[in-house]
């Protein structure tokens, strides 16, 4: 059990991190909700693994993110850290686009946020972003829906401010 544990974390472990951090828009609360959610399935891993360990994980990252508002006691965050990379092209285009976007990300609802980081990002149908969630697919219609429409008006009344 052990070794195909540490097989899948080794395998899988960054593209649960990356979907952690979209769900959050935070590196380490990405990392923590990843970490809180690995422990728990370690427990369970053979029942896990035989059925689909990305869903069941993926369904897992989900419902902790959307419940942890609940169950964390401070409010406390850490720090960015900037880390060095490679210079590919203007990283401050880059950086402002990634900022802008997450800034308006934050302006949505948990529930919202996680619809269309599932429907985008890892390419999800809404039947199966209703399983992740478990609710119905018309939930996650709606939620999408006023999670774009939430967007387009910020970019609208950001449009509108700057032509005035």
């Amino acid at each position: 059990m052990r070794s195909s544990f540490e097989e899948y974390v080794k395998a899988r472990g960054d593209a649960l991190r990356r979907f952690a951090y979209l769900l959050c828009g935070d590196r380490h609360l990405g990392e923590d909700l990843v970490q809180e959610v690995l422990v728990k399935a370690y427990r369970r891993w053979q029942r896990i693994e035989a059925e689909q360990p990305d869903a069941y994980l993926r369904s897992a990252l989900v419902r902790s993110h959307v419940s942890w508002l609940r169950r964390r006691s401070s409010s406390e965050r850490p720090g960015a850290v900037a880390e060095e990379r490679a210079a590919t092209g203007d990283l401050a285009d880059e950086q402002a686009s990634r900022d802008e976007l997450w800034a308006r990300l934050r302006l949505l609802t948990r529930a919202q946020r996680a619809v269309l980081v599932l429907r985008y990002y890892e390419d999800l149908g809404d039947r199966q972003i209703a399983e992740v969630l478990r609710c119905s697919p018309a939930t996650v219609r709606v939620h999408a829906a006023r999670g774009l429409s939430k967007l387009r008006a910020e970019l609208a009344a950001e449009k509108s401010g700057a032509s005035s």
